[in-house]
């Protein structure tokens, strides 16, 4: 059984707020939970902008600790950017797929592979709860499960398949910042290496980046 599970938090380093999860089971998504958690720190207002989930709102909320015995269990895990979720929430020892990698994998030539972009441009029809909202946990699982089926049918991954493409770094399909936004990385390559170099010698590039740079310079 696959557990698509979701957080939202305090901040990108911060503590969890809210937590949910839905079950696919024969491909069918069921078994939704979702929890507001007490994260025991104030909550950005950037991250409130986005999720709009307020300090009120979780102040006589569960910690995390109270929860996560109720989503411990399933086979294997699904988050959108896995690696975040994960990070989020060590008590998972399961193994994890990500629908980022996979979404970058299927879809690379794709100018975002965000969830939401990837709901309306592949035309998704999620049964979605009233009353809720994109990143808000529980409405963002159902987007996920609905991705990780709409993917699954057409690309025919094995679980194996899933795994491996989720724990390798993805090859990048277009620079997303700097002055040669919106460019493939292959031309990139030929007419301004140099700048793929001093971007490589930076310090805080995530491993997809250094992998499409080095891919590409190697090329």
């Amino acid at each position: 059984m696959l557990r698509v599970i979701d957080t939202e938090t305090t901040s990108l380093e911060g503590g969890v707020v809210e937590i949910a999860s839905v079950d696919i089971v024969n491909g069918v998504i069921c078994n939704p939970m979702n929890d507001f958690v007490n994260p025991g720190e104030p909550i950005s207002f950037e991250a409130m902008s986005i999720h709009h989930i307020t300090e009120e709102m979780v102040s006589a909320a569960p910690t995390i600790r109270e929860v996560i015995g109720r989503y411990l269990g399933a086979d294997a895990y699904v988050a959108h950017n896995a690696k975040f979720d994960q990070s989020k929430l060590p008590q998972i020892t399961a193994p994890w797929i990500c629908t980022l990698k996979l979404s970058r994998k299927l879809y690379p030539e794709f100018e975002s592979h965000g969830n939401q972009y990837l709901r309306y441009r592949l035309g998704l029809k999620p049964a979605l709860p009233a009353g809720l909202h994109a990143h808000r946990a529980l409405y963002d699982c159902y987007v996920t499960a609905e991705l990780l089926i709409y993917m699954g049918s057409l690309a025919k991954w094995t679980m194996r398949q899933m795994r491996e493409i989720s724990n390798a770094p993805s090859l990048l399909h277009t620079m997303r910042f700097g002055k040669h936004k919106g460019k493939l990385f292959s031309e990139i390559a030929v007419i301004d290496p140099q700048y793929l170099r001093w971007l490589l010698s930076t310090s805080d590039l995530d491993e997809d980046l250094q992998f499409t740079i080095r891919h590409w310079l190697g090329a």
